[in-house]
């Protein structure tokens, strides 16, 4: 899996008013099983997403077209890979 951190730099309207597509192109990915969780930070600086691709050239496709990633102040902070050991998607290591 590959997680994503963004950052907000601050609260643009124009982001917010974009939070409705934002979503919903979200539940499109999870419902196509490219996506494993996501959500903001409780103080809204920024979020992690998670997708269940293990290639980080296709994360950043996936994300390319966020809306969010098109206002000013949100900013992609990297991509790891990341590892579910416990929990709800556990994934053997091999």
């Amino acid at each position: 899996m590959i997680a994503v951190e963004l950052t907000y730099q601050n609260p643009d309207p124009e982001r917010i008013s974009l939070r409705p597509q934002h979503r919903e192109r979200l539940q499109r990915l999870l419902d196509d099983g490219k996506l494993y969780a996501a959500g903001p930070w409780p103080d809204d600086s920024g979020a992690l997403i998670i997708f269940t691709t293990d290639s980080i050239d296709e994360a950043r496709q996936l994300i390319a077209d966020d809306p969010y990633l098109h206002t000013p102040g949100v900013s992609v902070v990297g991509y790891r890979e990341w590892n579910a050991v416990f929990g709800v998607g556990r994934v053997e290591a091999g």
